[in-house]
């Protein structure tokens, strides 16, 4: 039976990909970017990953974005790899061995960091071989946070109007631009869209095309929440692997072996059976060595081993004997020096020296010469043994029995000689030659294994169950039918008729029929619903904007120029089909100094009057 459950494992075996990222190489703009008008640059500013490319009309628009690079820098090192300057995205190659550098310019979904931005956006528009001199001379399209906070908004202005000097700018919702790849243009009237992504999972519900701010709901789980638990399940499960459970591993388990279960307990339940656990339990490969130190080696060979050990132990040696000879010959020769001072007469010299040497004496000053003396003298009689030693073992010609009784003295001086135990052990080659021919029974392959089994469940039930993780907050299906309950009964059914789920994190199979189920489960009896994934949850959003932008590049009512920047501040948003509510700042006015003086004249005359009176 283990024999067959063994062999009914072996395909379920995953090898680590460790996907490396390539450099993004610098791409020429040509007639694309330059026609009669500057064409719009497209950036889906993500926190997990930034995509950038050219709003092109016509079949030349290209099938993907010309840029996908990860949204994170890291500060080069002077001496490291002959460049100093900041490394971004794709440029960084593999991110594990850089995590402790790592930086981004987001905290959870929303950018507040201007430098980081700026490095981010000076890659995009390098490589996407933006030519213009000193400023971005193209329309830019730009993602933002749901109810992005008007400081963030202020600073991505400011950033791109100033330092870039943009002619205009339109911001929107990366879900809401999924949505409108998605549907028809004339049927966008009410929804609700479940958007999952690295950090964050936000449900937004759409009446009549537009955004419902005041209704939006986040939830402060996505991805980047799921890896770091699957991380923490797995270190747990297997200790001695916890250098090579790294993050972008658990992100590749997750994106592609993991899965939204429709019933989470009797998942569980399922996953209770042996059967069941070994046709669906997946072992994930890490990388190890199969080379075994002694493991394949003969008896001669390790013998031969042995022999080299011992003439490099020799060579240390006579090198350490011959550092402490000439350290003690230049201080015999200090002392000598020191003992001339005293014989020629120079006593203020002499002693001058002995307490330089810490000495408070004559006679210890003799004393000291003798012992240093007989010393060195045997010092060099020990370094001639160990020569005369060293040349009887390499004109030896029987390394199957060699003679170590000579070599005796050349190792009375090794402090750590236990530390080569193994390579001198007493035994003979004739007791070492049937152990060779053993073979090893101890499986390096499966010990370095990741058995994947109900963590491919538990990882991304986070989004429903954040309990899991001990946060205090609803799942999607609370959120969702505490959404509904805002609304009333008739704009609930047109809101479930249309919900549309979208974002890297729904991309688990299964997330749709779960969707599905707890719907069915809040919603009244014989009500009907209709659950919709985008067609590429990732870069819809990008597709999205780069739709709008073609249908709307006429249309100034969208797009915010330099001149209203200057004028309304960076904070200024014009409203349209996919972006936020714009909330402008009402600060109260503040009364003039002339009129705080009339004022204070008056009541001043007032109280004059008054004392008046009452005298």
């Amino acid at each position: 039976m283990a024999a067959a459950g063994t062999a009914g494992l072996a395909g379920n075996v995953f090898p680590f990909r460790d996907a490396r990222a390539t450099p993004d190489p610098v791409l020429e703009a040509g007639p694309v970017a330059h026609g009669p008008q500057p064409v719009p640059l497209v950036l889906d500013n993500g926190s997990f990953q930034v995509r950038a490319g050219w709003a092109c009309p016509g079949p030349d628009a290209g099938p993907e974005p010309f840029l996908q690079f990860r949204a994170v820098c890291a500060r080069g090192r002077g001496g490291a790899r002959g460049g100093a300057g900041p490394q971004v995205g794709n440029a960084l190659g593999s991110l594990e061995p850089l995590r402790w550098m790592l930086r981004s310019p987001f905290d959870r979904n929303v950018p507040v960091n201007l430098e980081l931005q700026e490095l981010l956006f000076d890659y995009s528009f390098q490589h996407l071989g933006v030519s213009s001199q000193g400023c971005v001379d193209h329309p830019i399209v730009l993602t933002e946070a749901v109810c992005n906070p008007l400081y963030s908004r202020q600073m991505m202005s400011e950033l791109l109007f100033e330092c870039y000097r943009v002619p205009k700018v339109a911001y929107g919702i990366d879900s809401l631009f999924s949505l409108y790849h998605n549907k028809p243009k004339n049927l966008i009237s009410c929804g609700l869209i479940i958007s999952s992504g690295y950090q964050c999972t936000h449900i937004l519900p759409i009446l009549e095309g537009r955004l419902d701010a005041k209704n939006c709901k986040r939830i402060n789980l996505g991805g980047s929440q799921a890896a770091g638990y699957l991380q923490r399940l797995l270190q747990l499960k297997y200790p001695g692997h916890l250098a090579a459970i790294t993050l972008s591993r658990m992100e590749e388990i997750l994106h592609e072996h993991s899965y939204i279960a429709e019933d989470y307990v009797e998942e569980l339940q399922k996953w209770r059976c042996p059967d069941y656990y070994e046709n669906n339990v997946h072992k994930m490969q890490l990388p190890f060595s199969s080379k075994l130190l002694g493991s394949t080696l003969t008896a001669e060979e390790k013998q031969e081993r042995r022999q080299q050990q011992l003439r490099r132990l020799q060579e240390l040696n006579a090198r350490r004997r011959e550092e402490k000879l000439q350290l003690d010959q230049e201080r015999l020769e200090r002392l000598l020096y020191v003992q001339e001072l005293l014989e020629d007469g120079q006593m203020d010299q002499f002693h001058k020296a002995l307490m330089e040497l810490n000495m408070d004496s004559p006679e210890e000053l003799q004393s000291y010469i003798h012992k240093l003396s007989s010393a060195v003298e045997q010092a060099k009689q020990k370094i001639l043994q160990s020569e005369v030693t060293l040349e009887v073992d390499v004109v030896d010609s029987k390394p199957e029995t060699p003679d170590l009784e000579p070599l005796e003295p050349a190792l009375e001086d090794v402090e750590n000689i236990n530390d080569f135990e193994p390579l001198f052990s007493e035994e003979t080659p004739e007791v070492e030659k049937p152990v060779a021919t053993v073979q090893p029974v101890f499986n390096l392959a499966a010990y370095h294994q990741l058995f994947v089994g109900t963590e491919r469940i538990r990882a991304p039930e986070i989004i429903f169950q954040p309990s899991l993780l001990g946060e205090e907050q609803a799942g999607i299906a609370e959120t969702l039918q505490y959404i509904l309950h805002r609304y009333p009964k008739d704009v609930q059914d047109m809101l479930v008729q249309n919900v549309f789920l979208t974002g890297g994190n729904v991309m688990y199979p299964g997330l749709k029929g779960r969707i599905e189920k707890e719907l069915l489960a809040m919603r009244p009896f014989q009500s009907s619903f209709q659950v919709q994934l985008a067609s590429n949850p990732v870069l819809d959003a990008w597709y999205g904007a780069r739709d709008w932008a073609l249908d709307h590049l006429d249309d100034d009512d969208v797009w915010i120029t330099r001149k209203e920047y200057e004028e309304k501040g960076g904070e200024y948003l014009k409203e349209h089909c996919a972006s936020n509510v714009y909330v402008p700042i009402h600060l109260p006015k503040q009364a003039s100094r002339s009129s705080e003086a009339q004022a204070s004249g008056k009541g001043s005359g007032a109280s004059a009057g008054g004392a008046g009176e009452q005298t």
